[in-house]
């Protein structure tokens, strides 16, 4: 069972191979095993999972079964989770048990998933490595001296290591496309809109968005079709009709036009990375695909654009956690001033606070026209150039890191560096468009990433192509020795 995607473990159960409390005593097992190690899990619902796996198996038995009932899920620990600790990895949020359900986990809940617990991340969504995190950083489960990506990397290394069969994430600037790459699995990044963002506790209200992390693009189409859908709840919420995610998988893809940006080819880039997204484009090439050339001339102002505006957006999200009405509190406070300084430097770590202090700054006056208004100005050009390039192609391919895992603490101390892992990824949560990665191979015994970027709400396209791949190639089904 160790390695079985959703699609498999539903099989299964339709056809009473094993019931939904044994695969969820498996994975609970397995994750009482290997998580000291990877570090994935920061909080483990074992009696709770055990009781809506018993409720599944019942559920099952009367032939009312949904197509996630019984199904073993781990959720990012970003989603609020009614009467469960919901820490965004933050000291700031260590003491706070949520009082209801973000959207997604209510989805999940009443389609019958079972819930295994609560993944590690970076503090609060903030960064690209998961080693920003109050409960210490996950580690790859390829080599446990590498880093999984971030900041969804706890959901990630769990999906990797077979301790849940898929996971929640959410992607800010690439939070989902980057810890899937590193960690050799799919991961897709939903339009802005497409996936309710109630109950996601905010990094970048402009930027957010959930979506799943699985072993394959099949997979990811399952669980999105639970994921996606109008939320009066969520004033960024798209009212737009959900498609069949699944229905076009196995649609023809001979004379799809796949746009190769040479902005994103370009210097910076692993030569061994390059070689692993070349192959893969001749195997594009063979299914019949069309690959065209195209520009994004302006996709060199991601990096400077975004980390104005996340940095903005932070600062003024981050502004309630003020250890007044929840959260972490100092002890003795002289005054006010003093219960707002301590508790805000004492709950929340370095590159938080390191974001907090740039969105201010661009945020403040005379300063907020000079930085966030003109961020705001690229930003539109960067959406516009995605626009003309959807005119020419169906989807874009290009890396999503600009290299393998990483060591632990290589990048710590020098953020631009880090920063930088980033730059294949962010532009598309400024325009707000969809992307998926997907395994492509390896490069020094290590999982490579292929990122595809589609128009907007053109998800099903995207989980078509990348399952036509899958169809043809292997590389998802490459599981690390964990034991």
């Amino acid at each position: 069972m160790m390695a079985k995607t959703i699609k498999q473990i539903q099989q299964g159960l339709a056809q009473k191979k094993f019931s939904s409390v044994e695969i969820t005593q498996h994975f609970l097992d397995r994750i009482d095993s290997h998580n000291s190690t990877i570090n994935c899990f920061i909080t483990v619902t074992g009696e709770l999972a055990l009781q809506q796996a018993k409720s599944a198996d019942l559920v099952i038995a009367r032939g009312e079964a949904q197509a996630l009932t019984g199904i073993p899920l781990a959720h990012k620990d970003i989603f609020c989770t009614d009467g469960i600790k919901t820490s965004c990895a933050s000291r700031m949020l260590d003491n706070f048990i949520a009082p209801y359900d973000a959207t997604i986990i209510e989805k999940f809940k009443l389609g019958g998933a079972v819930m295994l617990g609560k993944t590690n991340m970076d503090e609060f969504a903030m960064g690209s490595s998961n080693e920003n995190s109050f409960y210490g950083p996950v580690a790859n489960p390829w080599d446990f001296e590498r880093v999984p990506g971030g900041s969804s990397g706890g959901s990630a290394a769990a999906v990797a290591a077979s301790l849940a069969p898929a996971a929640t994430g959410t992607d800010t600037g690439g939070s989902i496309r980057q810890p899937a790459a590193l960690c050799g699995i799919s991961g897709i990044k939903p339009t802005y809109g497409r996936v309710s963002r109630y109950g996601m506790i905010a990094f970048g209200s402009s930027l957010d968005q959930g979506g799943p992390l699985a072993h394959s693009a099949e997979d990811c189409a399952i669980l999105l079709q639970t994921m996606a859908g109008f939320d009066p709840r969520d004033s960024t919420s798209i009212d737009r009709a959900v498609p069949d995610y699944s229905e076009q998988l196995n649609a023809d893809i001979k004379g799809l036009k796949i746009g190769l940006p040479k902005e994103l080819f370009a210097e910076g880039l692993d030569s061994d990375v390059a070689k692993v997204i070349e192959t893969a484009i001749q195997e594009y090439r063979r299914l019949g695909a069309e690959v065209v050339d195209i520009q994004l001339p302006n996709s060199n102002l991601a990096i400077p654009v975004y980390y104005v505006v996340a940095p903005a957006e932070c600062s003024s999200n981050l502004s309630r956690f003020d250890g007044v009405r929840f959260g972490h509190r100092c002890d003795n406070p002289i005054d006010l001033e003093d219960l707002y300084k301590r508790s805000r430097a004492e709950g929340f770590g370095d590159e938080v606070k390191r974001r907090i202090m740039i969105g201010t700054y661009v945020l403040s006056a005379g300063y907020y026209d000079a930085y966030y208004l003109k961020a705001q100005q690229l930003r539109r050009l960067i959406k516009q150039d995605y626009e003309k390039a959807f005119e020419q192609v169906d989807v874009i391919l290009c890396p999503v890191t600009p290299e393998v895992a990483f060591k632990q603490g290589a990048k710590t101390d020098d953020p631009v560096s880090m920063y930088l892992q980033d730059i294949y990824t962010l532009s598309l949560n400024l325009a707000g468009l969809p992307g998926i990665s997907i395994p492509a191979g390896f490069s020094q015994q290590l999982p490579v990433g292929m990122q595809l970027i589609g128009n907007y709400f053109d998800e099903s396209r995207l989980l078509n192509v990348a399952h036509q791949f899958q169809q043809v190639t292997d590389w998802h089904l490459k599981a690390p020795e964990v034991g």
